[in-house]
């Protein structure tokens, strides 16, 4: 990503709070906020269609293009949802410099049939889906793909298994981390799994409350 990231036309907006934005949603804009490099925070609004077209494609760098003032790049740095988690409601964008490194959370896309789910009872689970990396704006990735073709039962990868697309980038989640393992159900986890299914667990057995030694 560099100079020819999609470019967000924005204007700004003097007046903020939940019925002003609900006001900009319905006419179809997008409030958001602009921070970072030492200035001020900025209140904008932007076309809701063109933002939510470039944020489907996975795009994180825009070139905002203010009326009446300088271009500049920023960072997608996150996007509120309404409370059934469909629509957008909210963006935040942090100005950046096309040659300096950030941090960022970078979704992992798994790739390939595991040979190890061939096994009985083996089943993926991936506990992790997403790595925190540092790296140059210029080379954000939108995913990061891992190969699990050659991984087995009882076998995991690590986040420092993960090659990641290039040398320069720097893995912030802990190495150790697992990030995706094959399991395999016992017999008895299977057992004990049917038997709840059929209703066929025995039930607790509760013994007469004996009689005190006095004879009562």
């Amino acid at each position: 990503m560099h100079e020819d990231a999609p470019s967000l036309t924005a204007k700004k907006r003097d007046r903020t709070g939940s019925r002003y934005s609900k006001r900009l949603r319905d006419r179809g804009a997008l409030p958001a906020i602009v921070y970072g490099h030492g200035q001020d925070p900025m209140s904008i609004e932007f076309d809701a269609h063109e933002a939510n077209l470039h944020f489907a494609k996975g795009e994180r760098v825009f070139n905002l293009k203010m009326e009446g003032d300088k271009d500049e790049f920023v960072l997608l740095q996150d996007l509120q949802f309404d409370h059934l988690g469909t629509d957008i409601i909210h963006a935040d964008f942090r100005r950046v410099d096309l040659s300096e490194r950030v941090e960022v959370s970078v979704p992992l896309e798994f790739i390939g049939n595991a040979k190890g789910l061939k096994t009985a009872g083996a089943y993926l689970n991936h506990p992790v889906t997403e790595l925190n990396l540092e790296c140059a704006v210029t080379n954000l990735p939108d995913v990061l793909e891992v190969d699990i073709s050659e991984l087995d039962a009882h076998e995991h990868m690590t986040a420092g298994e993960i090659k990641l697309p290039k040398p320069t980038m720097k893995l912030l989640t802990p190495a150790d981390t697992v990030v995706v393992g094959i399991s395999v159900k016992t017999e008895t986890e299977e057992t004990a799994e049917g038997a709840e299914v059929d209703g066929e667990a025995s039930p607790e057995v509760i013994t007469e409350k004996k009689a005190d030694e006095g004879g009562e």
